[in-house]
């Protein structure tokens, strides 16, 4: 592995953390689906009677509710320079694989992103930072954009006023720490 990859994984693995710590605090149970891999040199995977899925990385339920969860920690939210808006995205092949596991499986799917603030490339300072995130259902009815011009598959983009803003960055890594605290629904 290369040394930027090390450091993208491990940033990733930390953002995971971070917001099932939060989860957490919330009384909410984890089930780090992002930890288990089948030596196949994939990550994660549900596999169906028919076919195999990318998995999102966690499930978190209670006694009420069961949700899987999309992790997703990044600088900075990117500036679309055309539309003059906040987007964030991610790899289309997994967007379209976690809109299946969100079709056959009774538990939705929620998107979430713990941005650090700060500037992306290209972008204006201070981008918004928190943890912000949003159903798929709702989602897949709100993409800002597409584009083939980034990664192996693509990706796919929203406003960041389709995102429901959770929490401040602060409080997510303070509260990731913290005992249970009252139940919250995503």
């Amino acid at each position: 592995m290369s040394a930027s990859f090390e450091a993208t994984l491990r940033d990733g693995k930390i953002g995971e953390s971070l917001i099932a710590g939060w989860f957490k605090s919330r009384g909410y149970n984890i089930l780090p689906i992002y930890e288990i891999e089948i030596n196949s040199g994939k990550g994660p995977r549900l596999f169906t009677p028919v076919t195999e899925l990318v998995a999102p990385d966690m499930f978190i339920f209670n006694a009420n509710n069961c949700y899987w969860i999309e992790a997703k920690h990044k600088t900075a939210f990117a500036w679309n320079r055309m539309r003059q808006i906040w987007t964030t995205g991610i790899d289309k092949n997994h967007f379209e694989q976690y809109c299946k596991v969100d079709d056959i499986t009774p538990w939705p799917v929620w998107l979430m992103f713990l941005h650090k603030g700060g500037q992306a490339k290209d972008s204006p300072p201070n981008s918004p930072k928190g943890l912000f995130g949003n159903s798929l259902k709702y989602l897949r009815k709100n993409v800002n954009h597409e584009s083939d011009k980034y990664g192996k598959h693509g990706m796919v983009y929203w406003n960041k006023d389709s995102l429901k803003e959770i929490c401040t960055y602060e409080d997510c890594v303070k509260q990731s720490f913290l005992l249970p605290t009252k139940e919250v629904s995503p």
